[in-house]
């Protein structure tokens, strides 16, 4: 495709096909692809204007300190970082939060073996259906975003219930 012009270059096609696959970006590393799929290349010119625009070169991530997040005085301080680090960021680092070490081990570990596990396994949860409360896909925003991110997501949903567990990935239960 580095070979097509713009003109013949057909974005939403290309984005259609990957989709159509349900493998997501590690599928296309188990195909053993050699170029980089356009729809995952930033033109150069939208590089060169973020490269301009980044004036801060020494960046810390946020970080949430929950020791105190009982205290109600320091619970509100707590759900204030948060918001600004997640519209400012768009991400943070919590500290504190009295999660055993263990068990964020096998968490990754899960998702881990959910990645390696076989395609077709993957595939079954493999959805675009906000509604779901479990499932596989990669770039939620795939059709609207200018340049799709290298990303594979798992998503357990929390928002109105806890999902069922038997709709969760056997290798990652």
């Amino acid at each position: 495709m580095a070979s097509e012009s713009s003109v013949d270059y057909d974005r939403t096609k290309e984005l259609k096909e990957f989709d159509d696959t349900k493998a997501g970006v590690k599928g296309l590393l188990d195909a053993g692809i050699l170029n980089i799929p356009k729809i995952f290349v930033r033109p150069a010119e939208e590089l060169a204007a973020d490269e301009l625009n980044t004036g801060q070169k020494n960046i810390e991530v946020p970080i949430i300190e929950l020791t105190d997040i009982g205290d109600e005085n320091w619970h509100k301080e707590i759900v204030n970082e948060v918001r600004v680090a997640s519209e400012e960021w768009g991400f943070f680092q919590v500290i504190n939060h009295g999660i055993p070490l263990s068990v964020l081990d096998e968490m990754i570990e899960g998702i881990r073996l959910f990645n390696e596990q076989d395609l077709e396994l993957k595939k079954e949860m493999y959805s675009r259906d906000r509604a779901k409360k479990v499932k596989f896909s990669t770039n939620f925003d795939l059709f609207t975003s200018k340049t799709a991110d290298w990303r594979d997501t798992l998503t357990l949903s929390f928002l109105d219930s806890d999902p069922d567990p038997s709709d969760m990935p056997e290798i990652f239960r």
